[in-house]
C-alpha cells in the first residue's frame, strides 16, 4: 500500500509553549560555580564527612539545591542517591561513591527518560592527590551548575516523559559515576532516549589565546560501542558506521541550534570523545544508550587538571576567573531547549529498509507510544546531515517507487500531537535507539 503524504498544520499549542531557556540566570550559574569552588577540593578520595570541605560537603550541597527546586515546584522532583563502592588504578582503597540525582517524572510515559548530567568531582595534576585545593571551576563545576540550573527552569513545566538531572562522582578516577548511573538506569528499566553529558562547558579561550565563544563542540560515537562482530560485518556491507543513535542525536541538536538566533552554533565532532580522553557519556554508550558530550569549542589546558601555581609568568589552575559565564549560559540554553523538546517527543522508531534488486524502496517500522505521525527522511550516502523530508504519514510503512535503495540512506522520526519531533532513527544495521539484543 502506498503511503499518503499528510499535511498537518502546526498546532497552536506548539507555538504557545513557554520558552524555559529564557529563564536561565547567568548570575545563578556563577554563584553555583563559586559555591562548588568554595569546598576546596571535590576529589573523589577527599573527605565525605567534613561539613565544609571535600566531596561529601559538595554532594550534600547539590542535594540541597535539588530539594529547594523540588519544594518550589510542589515536590515535582524525586531525589535519589545511587551509590556503590569502587576501586581501581586511581582509587587505591575501596571508596564509597555517590551520585546525586533528581527525577522529574513524565505524566504519560514515565519510563522514557532523557538525562542531563555533569560530574561534581575535581582533581589537580596528580589524580591521586585528594589534599591540595582543586577548584574544578570549569572541569566540571560548569557542567554541575548547568544541571542544577536546568532543573530550576524545567521543573516549572510538565512533560509527557521523564527528565533525569544528575551530578556524578568519580569521573576523574575512571568514569565511575557515569557507570553507576548507567547501571542504575538499567536496573530501573529506563528507556533512554538521550544522554546529554556536559563536561567543561564554561570557557571560551584556549591555552594559546585563541577564543571561540560562538560554538560548542558536540561529540558522538560512530559505530556503536555495543556492536557485535555480526553487526559490524553488516555495517561494513550495508552502512551504519555513521548512523548510530548518538550520531543522530548530534545531528538533531545541531539543527536545533541553527534555529536559535540567541544561542551557540554546534560544531559536531564525529568521535566518541577527544583524543586520548573520555567522559561520562561513554559508560552509557557502552550499554547501548544514545549519549553525546557537550564541551567548549576550545580548551584551556593550563586551567584544567593542574595544581594551583605560577610558572614563567603563566598561571595554572582551574579557577573561576578563567571562565566565561555568558558562554556557559548559552551552553545551558541549548541543553534546556534540547531537554524540553526531547521530553515531549516520542521515542524514535526502529525502521528497516527493503530494496535489494528492485527499482523501488520500502521502509517499515513499528508504531511508538505518543506518536501521531511519522516523517520519512532520505539522504545521500556521502551526505553529513539528513537532507530530504520525503513525506509525513500516519502509517508505519512507506513505498518509494523509482528510488533505488542502493544509492540512499533512509530514516524515520516520530511526531507527537503537539508537533514535537524526535531525532531521526536510521534504517541501517544498529540504527535503533536502545541497547542491541543480547546474542
Amino acid at each position: 500500500m502506498k503511503s499518503v503524504i499528510l499535511l498537518f498544520p502546526l498546532l497552536a499549542s506548539t507555538a504557545a509553549l513557554a520558552a524555559p531557556e529564557e529563564a536561565i540566570s547567568e548570575a545563578r550559574l556563577r554563584a553555583d560555580v563559586e559555591k562548588l569552588v568554595s569546598f576546596g577540593t571535590r576529589h573523589t578520595l577527599s573527605s565525605q564527612t567534613d561539613p565544609k570541605r571535600g566531596i561529601g560537603a559538595a554532594r550534600k550541597w547539590a542535594e540541597g539545591e535539588f530539594r529547594k527546586t523540588s519544594a518550589a515546584c510542589g515536590g515535582c522532583l524525586e531525589i535519589v542517591l545511587p551509590e556503590t563502592v569502587v576501586s581501581g588504578d586511581r582509587v587505591p582503597v575501596p571508596t564509597r561513591l555517590v551520585n546525586v540525582v533528581a527525577i522529574q517524572r513524565g505524566s504519560e510515559r514515565p519510563n522514557e527518560v532523557v538525562i542531563v548530567q555533569g560530574h561534581i568531582d575535581s582533581r589537580v595534576s596528580d589524580p591521586l592527590d585528594a589534599v591540595k585545593d582543586a577548584p574544578g571551576a570549569n572541569d566540571d563545576g560548569s557542567g554541575t551548575a548547568l544541571v542544577l540550573e536546568a532543573a530550576r527552569v524545567l521543573s516549572k513545566e510538565k512533560f509527557p516523559t521523564t527528565i533525569i538531572y544528575a551530578t556524578l562522582s568519580g569521573e576523574e578516577q575512571g568514569l565511575f559515576g557515569g557507570k553507576l548511573l548507567a547501571d542504575y538506569g538499567a536496573q530501573q528499566g529506563w528507556t533512554v532516549k538521550a544522554v546529554l553529558n556536559n563536561d567543561i562547558v564554561g570557557g571560551s579561550t584556549g591555552s594559546d589565546g585563541y577564543r571561540d565563544d560562538a560554538h560548542v563542540r558536540l561529540l558522538s560515537e560512530g559505530p556503536r560501542a555495543d556492536s557485535t562482530d555480526a553487526l559490524r560485518a553488516q555495517m561494513r556491507r550495508f552502512g551504519g558506521e555513521n548512523d548510530s543513535p548518538s550520531r543522530n542525536i548530534s545531528r538533531w541538536v545541531a539543527k536545533l541550534a541553527e534555529k536559535d538566533g540567541k544561542g551557540l552554533a554546534v560544531r559536531q565532532i564525529w568521535r566518541a570523545d577527544r583524543l586520548g580522553r573520555g567522559g561520562d557519556q561513554l559508560p552509557f554508550s557502552d550499554k547501548g544508550y544514545p549519549a553525546v558530550r557537550f564541551t567548549v569549542a576550545v580548551e584551556d589546558y593550563e586551567h584544567q587538571h593542574q595544581d594551583l601555581r605560577s610558572e614563567g609568568g603563566v598561571k595554572f589552575g582551574d579557577t573561576v576567573d578563567e571562565m566565561d559565564f555568558p558562554y556557559l549560559a548559552r551552553v545551558t540554553r541549548l541543553n534546556v531547549q534540547a531537554l524540553a523538546k526531547l521530553a515531549r517527543t516520542p521515542m524514535p522508531p526502529a525502521p528497516a529498509v527493503k530494496g535489494a534488486v528492485q527499482p523501488s524502496t520500502d521502509v517499515e517500522w513499528q508504531a511508538v507510544p505518543g506518536a501521531v505521525r511519522y516523517v520519512l527522511w532520505q539522504r545521500r550516502t556521502d551526505a553529513p546531515m539528513w537532507e530530504t523530508r520525503v513525506l509525513e504519514t500516519a502509517e508505519v510503512k512507506a513505498s518509494l517507487p523509482g528510488v533505488r535503495a542502493d544509492d540512499w540512506l533512509f530514516g524515520v522520526s516520530a511526531v507527537a500531537a503537539d508537533g514535537s519531533e524526535s531525532p531521526v532513527a536510521s534504517a541501517v544495521p544498529g540504527g535503533q535507539f536502545g541497547p542491541l539484543p543480547k546474542p
